[in-house]
């Protein structure tokens, strides 16, 4: 069963993909919580092709690189990747009028409850919406 999270960003399809898939931009929005960072990221954005975000609490105390292969890409439309686990992920690239929902659905991790790992999820797609608006 698949966790489904997503947002309405206020601008267009185009911005909103860049945004969600250049490292320059994951750095400042990739976070739950205002606490967490994402120092650096690298993204090979093609199918076959791998990226690597390092997310930290800002005290040193934890961290963890978020890592995965791509499987599909779409420009503007569709990502899909695999997990080293084998945990797959699809973000989709909506238009709604003037604006584009971004809709992510992923497998969930066996070692948390879904509805951390959704609020999770969600926190960070909220955090890239406002970004992506921010920066338009």
């Amino acid at each position: 069963m698949k966790i489904i999270v997503e947002t309405l960003v206020q601008t267009d399809p185009a911005h909103a993909w860049h945004v969600y898939n250049t490292p320059a931009h994951i750095v400042r929005w990739n976070a739950a919580s205002d606490d967490w960072h994402s120092p650096t990221s690298r993204v090979d954005l093609r199918e076959g092709g791998t990226f690597s975000t390092r997310m930290e609490a800002k005290d040193g105390s934890m961290g963890f690189d978020f890592e995965g292969t791509y499987t599909r890409v779409l420009p503007h439309e569709l990502v899909e990747y695999r997990m080293p686990d084998g945990r797959e992920v699809t973000v989709r690239f909506e238009p709604e009028g003037d604006a584009v929902r971004v809709r992510v659905a992923f497998d969930p991790d066996r070692d948390y409850p879904a509805e951390y790992q959704q609020e999770g999820w969600q926190a960070i797609l909220e955090r890239f919406g406002r970004h992506a608006e921010a920066c338009a």
